[in-house]
C-alpha cells in the first residue's frame, strides 16, 4: 500500500534531507568567503576570481569555475586589473583569446585569501580522508546529467 500523497515516503524525506544540508553546507562556505573577502578588501566575487586563478585562464574558463557568465567575469576581472591584481596576456596559441595572470600583488594576496579560507573553513572539522570521501561523493552527484 502506497502512502497519501501528503505524506512523504522515505526516500523524499531522505532526498529533502540531503539537499537542506549541502545548500546549508554552501550557505556556510559562502559566508565565510565573504567575510574574509571583506577583511581583504575584496567583494565575494573578486574573493572567488582570485582563489580560482590559480594558473593562466581565459575568460570563458574563468567563468565556469566561477559558475557565471563570461559578462560578469569580465565585470570582477576588471576591477581587479584596476587594482594591479590580475592582467591579460596574449593567448600562446589562439590570437582571438587573452590569458588572465595574476601579478605578484594578486599572488599575495591571492596566498592570504587561502590561507585564511583554510583557517577556519566550514569543512575543517572533516579529516583528510573525509574530505576526499566528500568531494568523490560531490562530484559522482554532479556527473549525472
Amino acid at each position: 500500500m502506497t502512502p497519501p500523497p501528503d505524506v512523504p515516503d522515505e526516500r523524499v524525506r531522505a532526498e529533502r534531507a540531503l539537499c537542506g544540508l549541502v545548500n546549508g553546507l554552501a550557505q556556510r562556505i559562502g559566508d565565510h568567503l565573504r567575510e574574509h573577502a571583506a577583511g581583504l578588501g575584496l567583494t565575494a566575487a573578486q574573493a572567488t576570481a582570485l582563489r580560482e586563478l590559480d594558473g593562466p585562464l581565459t575568460m570563458r574558463e574563468l567563468a565556469g569555475r566561477m559558475s557565471c557568465e563570461p559578462s560578469n567575469a569580465t565585470f570582477v576581472v576588471d576591477r581587479l586589473e584596476r587594482q594591479g591584481l590580475v592582467e591579460r596576456r596574449a593567448h600562446p596559441t589562439d590570437r582571438r583569446a587573452r590569458h588572465l595572470v595574476l601579478t605578484p600583488a594578486g599572488t599575495g594576496l591571492r596566498e592570504r585569501l587561502l590561507d585564511l579560507l583554510a583557517a577556519d573553513s566550514p569543512l575543517a572539522g572533516l579529516g583528510p580522508e573525509r574530505r576526499l570521501a566528500l568531494q568523490e561523493l560531490l562530484e559522482q552527484a554532479l556527473a549525472r546529467p
